[in-house]
């Protein structure tokens, strides 16, 4: 059977060698785009994520790649986001008071914690996953499990029936991985996530073929 082929968008900002090479070492044929026209028979689109939301919905809108990316998930096409890619497909965030994409309702905010609790909230966190209809997405991953968060914004959507996982920390409950379809998100990044998160990546490829 032939790997998976993954595009990795590539919209100006960083991690996306480590990105890439997560998706590769899981299983996909994955390659960076910087253009929504290098997008051809690809079966998934990575949405990475590290930075600033305001620069990215710039760049986004500047590449034609806010398009191609709601063309890309409004056809129901395997999609991955993570971290600020996750973020990116909500409304608005306060983070520069900004508009995202707006395919999710939702805002981004800011952790706004308990004096003794840093932000950005960095290092592992359990996730708590709600399996109902995904148990082959999350094969081999417990709710006891760990995954790497750095992120100073969280989504809140009045959408419970997108999100896949939450995450607590300094009292705040927030989304930390979403689902629709095809398409998955996480505020947490698999990538950094060791074996946990490349089980995650692995297990995507898999119900992308």
């Amino acid at each position: 059977m032939n790997s998976a082929k993954a595009a990795v968008i590539d919209y100006g900002m960083g991690n996306l060698m480590s990105v890439l090479r997560a998706w590769q070492f899981a299983g996909a044929d994955a390659r960076i785009i910087s253009a929504p026209a290098d997008i051809q028979t690809d079966d998934i689109l990575v949405f990475p994520g590290q930075g600033s939301i305001i620069d990215t919905m710039k760049l986004l809108k500047a590449t034609g790649f806010d398009s191609a990316i709601k063309d890309w998930v409004a056809a129901d096409k395997p999609f991955f986001g993570i971290c600020l890619g996750q973020q990116a497909l909500f409304e608005h965030s306060e983070e520069g008071d900004v508009e995202g994409l707006g395919i999710f309702k939702g805002s981004v905010k800011r952790l706004r914690l308990p004096k003794g609790f840093k932000v950005p909230h960095m290092g592992w966190n359990n996730v708590s996953f709600r399996r109902g209809g995904r148990e082959g997405l999350l094969d081999g991953i417990s709710d006891d499990d760990q995954f790497y968060f750095v992120h100073s914004y969280y989504v809140d959507t009045p959408d419970d029936g997108i999100i896949l996982g939450t995450t607590e920390y300094g009292g705040q409950k927030f989304a930390s991985a979403i689902a629709k379809g095809r398409l998955v998100a996480t505020q947490f990044h698999p990538e950094k996530s060791q074996q946990k998160g490349l089980s995650l990546y692995k297990n995507f490829i898999r119900s992308a073929r």
